[in-house]
């Protein structure tokens, strides 16, 4: 590491400025407001419906979680599904995706924590601190040089993380993902640290072990759940698939593309459920279980 990015240290170590202000949530926008391209007007409408709309009002940071995934699914969808003409797809799922930044703003911004003008400094001091070939006189050659003045960077960062009490764990360098492509990242990385079975028999044990728990976790009769068994028997369903994750590792196959093909699978199969009872003028909400599965069975004979 250069002298120049050691003595970056210390910048980064202090705290922003704008962190010292006072956190107060945005006032909520009166009447029936009109489309604005400002975010102030944004960030207005979100204190309005987290004042009056009874979805927004319940949510918090955790429950929000699998939305901001799914926006960010549907953007890359919309991003590879683009025409090059038709841009309200994807306007229409940047927004969204936007609007997981800022309700989660508003909520940070209600517990006192920070807010959207925080979240934006912070951000444009990182783009800075990490271009000084940009900014700076610090000249970089080609896009080699760049990214190893990034990665002496991003080790500055990692000492200023540990300075406030955050040191960089072996996991950490595995990147945010789906759940399975992250349980699989991990599963890989501690198994180059030496924490993983030499086979995969040990993984297909410990999977049965886990399927055991999880059928003994099952609700008895069709009883409802309370609280603490729901959470009990997602824990067990976590383990499971946790588990079998690990043995589409061991035998060099991966589990998120397994699952999509699963998944494309099953949609074309009840595609065909739907169309063949479309030709009898049915539809699923009118037709039988039994009637279903025929069709289910039968769509496997015309699968390439």
């Amino acid at each position: 590491m250069t002298d120049t990015a050691s003595n970056d240290l210390p910048q980064l170590m202090t705290t922003k400025a704008r962190l010292d202000h006072p956190v107060t949530a945005p006032e909520p926008v009166s009447g029936t407001p009109s489309a604005t391209s400002e975010m102030q007007d944004l960030l207005a409408l979100m204190a309005r419906l987290r004042a009056d709309c009874p979805w927004d009002i319940k949510q918090t940071n955790h429950s929000l979680i699998p939305f901001a995934i799914e926006e960010a699914y549907e953007l890359a969808e919309a991003i590879q599904a683009d025409d090059g003409v038709d841009n309200e797809d994807i306007k229409g799922e940047l927004g969204d995706v936007l609007l997981q930044v800022v309700f989660h703003c508003q909520l940070y911004a209600e517990q006192g924590r920070f807010d959207m003008g925080d979240v934006i400094a912070t951000l444009q001091e990182k783009l800075i601190r990490r271009h000084p070939h940009v900014f700076e006189s610090d000249n970089l050659a080609d896009d080699t040089a760049v990214k190893q003045r990034w990665d002496e960077i991003k080790a500055i960062e990692n000492q200023a993380r540990e300075a406030r009490g955050k040191p960089k764990r072996k996991l950490d360098g595995v990147k945010a993902g789906s759940a399975l492509m992250q349980a699989q990242a991990l599963q890989k990385t501690a198994g180059k640290l030496g924490f993983d079975w030499p086979g995969v028999e040990g993984a297909v044990e410990k999977l049965e072990e886990e399927i055991a728990e999880l059928k003994a976790a099952l609700p008895k009769d069709n009883q409802p759940l309370s609280e603490d068994q729901q959470l009990a028997l997602e824990k067990e369903l976590g383990d499971c698939i946790f588990g079998l994750v690990n043995v589409a590792r061991k035998v060099n196959l991966d589990a998120e593309a397994a699952t999509l093909t699963c998944v494309h699978k099953f949609k074309s199969r009840f595609g065909y459920i739907e169309a063949k009872l479309a030709e009898q003028g049915k539809s699923p909400e009118d037709s039988s279980l039994e009637e279903m599965d025929a069709l289910w069975e039968e769509s496997k004979q015309h699968e390439v």
